[in-house]
């Protein structure tokens, strides 16, 4: 294979992986090893097909057998670092009027996020809300009076 395709085939699998697909790390050093090989070609290094593919074969799995656990937990761990930060049920003060389903930047131990009101009736100004729930980086809130739901 010309060595841009190794290089192209690797970016669209490690692109796949970081803004589309969820598959754990893998794609990300399958693609890694693509663009590897292909900057070997593109050195000038002129290997014969079966060479390439045995080397992309092996660096794919040698970097994933020893880095991909180590490198997926870091990440993931971020993502839980938020969840640990949130308690349900904690009150945030509503700086703006909130209609039903709609969304403002609240304060909310120390950094900023968005809160989207849930509740089937708006939150004033200056009134306590009860986080709800989380959807990512949305904190969910409702009325402090609201009922649980049935």
């Amino acid at each position: 294979m010309p060595w841009w395709s190794w290089v192209i085939t690797g970016a669209l699998l490690f692109g796949a992986e970081i803004f589309g697909i969820n598959a754990q790390f893998y794609l990300v050093f399958v693609g890694a090893a693509a663009i590897v090989v292909g900057l070997i070609g593109s050195l000038g290094v002129a290997l014969p097909e079966w060479a390439q593919w045995l080397i992309f074969a092996a660096l794919a799995l040698i970097c994933m057998v020893a880095f991909r656990e180590r490198l997926y937990r870091r990440f993931r761990e971020t993502e839980e670092l938020v969840e640990d930060r949130l308690t349900l049920g904690d009150r945030i003060l509503m700086p703006e009027r909130l209609a039903p389903e709609a969304s403002c930047r609240v304060e909310y131990k120390g950094t900023s996020w968005t809160a989207r009101n849930v509740d089937a009736r708006p939150i004033e100004a200056g009134v306590e809300a009860e986080i709800y729930e989380t959807v990512g980086f949305i904190l969910h809130v409702r009325n402090r009076n609201t009922p649980p739901a049935t």
